[in-house]
């Protein structure tokens, strides 16, 4: 049987670094070694963990915490024009990123530097600067944790959406992520509509319609880097809020009230930036007690150090209660709270 650690502190297995104890942990490489884990601790309670980018632990985890280390890219199919590849749920999701960009396949360039595992992105469709992993997903494998078979998902029965996927709903804790299979570009078509992405290029001497892929890279891995705390330095889990999404009528009452405010347009409604909404009310930058907005990024709930999760989780609920009040929005969380 693999090696199980008890009682073990996980701070340094989450990037919000709240020091915390797990009852068990037990590091997987492969798919059998986790059909053997869950045969072996059946009944027992137990969560998985990639790289804990997006993850709040508010106590002690009284189970079995199962670190997912299955590792490996491969080639599905080639042509002239496009490429297949798979990619095994454990690897990080930046270095397949990087991994792509040498290869100079195109397609989620702009999703450089975001957190996390491979087998974590499906799940709450990452996206950045225009781009989300729906654009060039193609596949998923995942294993039924009832009958511990493998099982295909296409783009339809993943069911995106805004931050979320259909393992976020109906089918969540019901399946593993095994692995995900992109198509990507061989002849990159970039996406630079962001301000902040041609300003960059411009800083660089690049004319953004003759940007590489590694240009347009180097500068979303500039601009988070400067606006974004590293985990390691700072514990945090990224963006602590979804953007939310009002009424078209919402926000032209809004708007007669703030005149700044900012919002675009969707199907169903109008999104504003809760980034927007917690620094007007000034958040932005507020330390309390351990934990804090960040200076730098409203939406970026912060450890100074010695934080535990019920004191991050009380920043949150005094941020959507203020925001509730002054904007009759109701954010909500992005980060899994345990």
């Amino acid at each position: 049987m693999l090696q199980s650690l008890h009682h073990i502190s996980i701070k340094e297995h989450h990037t919000f670094g709240i020091d915390v104890k797990a009852k068990e942990l037990i590091e997987i490489h492969s798919l059998k070694e986790l059909i053997e884990t869950l045969a072996f601790h059946h009944g027992e309670k137990f969560m998985f963990l990639g790289e804990g980018s997006n993850v709040l632990f508010t106590k002690d985890y009284d189970g079995l915490i199962i670190k997912n280390r299955i590792k490996g890219i491969e080639i599905v199919e080639e042509t002239d024009n496009d490429i297949v590849i798979k990619s095994y749920s454990g690897e990080n999701w930046h270095q397949f990123v990087m991994y792509c960009i040498q290869k100079n396949w195109g397609g989620i360039e702009n999703l450089s530097l975001i957190p996390g595992t491979v087998g974590a992105a499906p799940m709450q469709n990452i996206g950045a600067y225009g781009v989300e992993l729906e654009n060039c997903f193609i596949q998923l494998e995942a294993l039924n944790l009832e009958t511990m078979e493998l099982e295909t998902f296409s783009k339809e029965q993943c069911q995106f959406g805004y931050r979320e996927s259909v393992f976020k709903r109906h089918l969540k804790n019901q399946y593993f992520i095994f692995s995900v299979s992109f198509k990507l570009q061989k002849k990159p078509i970039s996406h630079i509509d962001y301000g902040d992405i041609k300003l960059r290029l411009s800083e660089y001497g690049i004319e953004p319609e003759k940007a590489s892929i590694k240009d347009i890279s180097d500068a979303i891995i500039f601009i988070r880097q400067s606006k974004l705390p590293d985990p390691k330095i700072l514990g945090n889990s990224g963006s602590f809020f979804k953007n939310p999404t009002v009424t078209k009528e919402h926000f032209a009452k809004l708007q007669e009230k703030y005149p700044d405010i900012k919002g675009f347009d969707q199907t169903n409604g109008v999104k504003i930036p809760a980034a927007w909404l917690i620094e007007k009310r000034g958040w932005k930058g507020k330390r309390v007690g351990n934990t804090g907005s960040h200076e730098k990024q409203a939406l970026v709930l912060v450890n100074y150090g010695q934080a535990n999760g019920p004191e991050v989780m009380q920043l949150a609920q005094s941020i959507i209660s203020d925001i509730n009040i002054h904007f009759q929005i109701d954010l909500e969380s992005e980060v899994n709270i345990i």
